[in-house]
């Protein structure tokens, strides 16, 4: 058998009852913090956009919407995901040289699973299959150093829970996963330097064709049998070697990812944290700060504080804004906490935090390099224009994996995000369907989805 064979046995013989209790909820409480974050963002810019990019290219209408209408599976893969994506404030997995957001894996699977019109356990067995390669690919085929984007691995994931969604034998499974892992390479610059659109729609893109591989291997298309091993494939042309039984892995992974606390990409949530820890303790206010130091490690230094990426001090959009620990910090301490209102265009660009943002000095601590991904340790020292200087060290948070989230947290940031967009009787409706997946149809959840709008309130 090939490496892609194997990897395809391991997704046709995994069983959800073979999870543990806790991956259980920790997955329904991934799902109910994605479906969040979708709903949050209907009015979003390239929300919109997309919206009417489906209105036009049309779609047989299989598969619901967030916010209504249906189109065709990959299309509503490609849409949803944006949703879950586009504010950036869905879950993430730390390896060490890699992270990815596996809850991008939603959309994708739900279109698979309610084409299939599968059950809430199929569906909630082929998400622990697409966190699972997701999370496990970025241990050990790490390709950000590359010149590769998370989304790499994640059309592995994609392709494979597709599959695992729509009931595909072994041999599809393997041509759906050999398939979307040959096309769909994607290159980091989405992600260095001037940000664009692209960033938040990157991964709802991967979703997009890795659904429309699954549906092609479905029709009997078939894919390189070699695509991990052979000559020129992933291991060779990419990642380097790498081992990985697929037959010893397990769905557990998902009790490692975490969950913003913050609307700010993950790196900064303890800078975050700490920097609003630091005002509430000791009653200052921005206005009298004059300057701020963060010590953090590597990664967060070179995603987000100006190192191999680019500079983080130019901000004007949305998504410049959320990957510049000088602007999350800064806006934070402005305005007591990073959600979706500190991304308005308008906030961006005022003064206050114009000015602020650029007296944040970023610099990498090869002590706390080393503590990482187990901790994600930072100092922050704020100098106040008074002469006093404070500062907090801190190296985990409340969605942490060592300081889980609570469900009734998960559920606060829930209500926070879809409250403009749906009235208290169908969130709870949302809510209920997603802790009792598994007792119903996938298309329960779906109809749910469909009734989220401004008219809904």
């Amino acid at each position: 058998m090939t490496e892609v064979e194997r990897m395809a046995a391991w997704v046709v013989s995994a069983r959800g009852e073979t999870m543990s209790g806790d991956a259980r909820t920790q997955l329904k409480l991934r799902l109910l913090d994605g479906l969040g974050c979708g709903i949050g963002a209907l009015d979003g810019e390239p929300i919109a956009m997309l919206r009417a990019h489906l209105a036009d290219f049309g779609g047989a209408a299989l598969c619901g919407l967030i916010g209504g209408g249906a189109t065709a599976p990959d299309r509503a893969a490609l849409y949803n995901g944006a949703c879950i994506r586009y504010l950036d404030y869905n879950d993430s997995y730390l390896a060490k040289k890699e992270t990815c957001h596996p809850s991008d894996n939603i959309a994708p699977i739900l279109a698979a699973a309610e084409y299939a019109n599968a059950s809430g356990e199929t569906f909630l067995t082929a998400l622990a299959v697409a966190y699972q390669v997701h999370c496990r690919l970025s241990d050990v085929a790490p390709v950000r150093a590359k010149g590769f984007d998370h989304t790499t691995q994640g059309s592995y994931a994609v392709a494979a829970g597709c599959a695992r969604a729509l009931g595909l034998d072994a041999a599809k499974t393997a041509n759906a996963i050999a398939i979307a892992g040959t096309a769909f390479n994607a290159l980091r610059v989405t992600r260095t330097g001037a940000l664009s659109h692209w960033k938040g729609l990157a991964y709802p893109n991967t979703a997009f064709c890795g659904t429309h591989a699954a549906f092609l291997a479905m029709r009997g298309i078939t894919g390189p049998a070699e695509v991990f091993e052979g000559n020129k494939g992933f291991k060779d042309a990419i990642a380097g070697h790498f081992d990985l039984d697929w037959a010893a892995e397990d769905l557990e992974r998902v009790r490692t990812t975490i969950i913003k606390k913050y609307n700010a990409e993950i790196h900064s949530q303890c800078s975050i944290e700490g920097a609003l820890a630091l005002k509430k303790e000791h009653g200052f206010a921005a206005a009298d700060i004059d300057r701020i130091k963060i010590d953090t490690f590597d990664v967060a230094f070179h995603i987000i504080g100006g190192g191999e990426e680019g500079d983080k001090t130019t901000i004007r959009t949305k998504e410049e804004a959320d990957h510049s620990l000088h602007y999350m910090v800064a806006v934070a301490l402005l305005d007591d906490g990073v959600y979706p209102p500190q991304y308005a265009p308008e906030r961006i660009v005022r003064d206050d935090v114009q000015s602020l943002l650029r007296r944040v000095t970023v610099r990498e601590n090869p002590a706390y390099s080393a503590r990482f991904p187990n901790e994600m340790v930072t100092k922050v020292k704020i100098h106040l224009r008074n002469g006093k200087t404070v500062e907090r060290e801190q190296n985990s948070y409340e969605g942490f994996h060592s300081h889980p989230m609570s469900p009734a947290t998960v559920e606060a940031k829930f209500t926070r995000l879809a409250e403009p967009y749906a009235g208290a009787a169908l969130r709870k409706d949302i809510v209920a369907a997603v802790l009792d997946i598994e007792r119903l149809q996938v298309r329960n959840l779906t109809a749910l989805l469909g009734k989220v709008g401004k008219e809904s309130k």
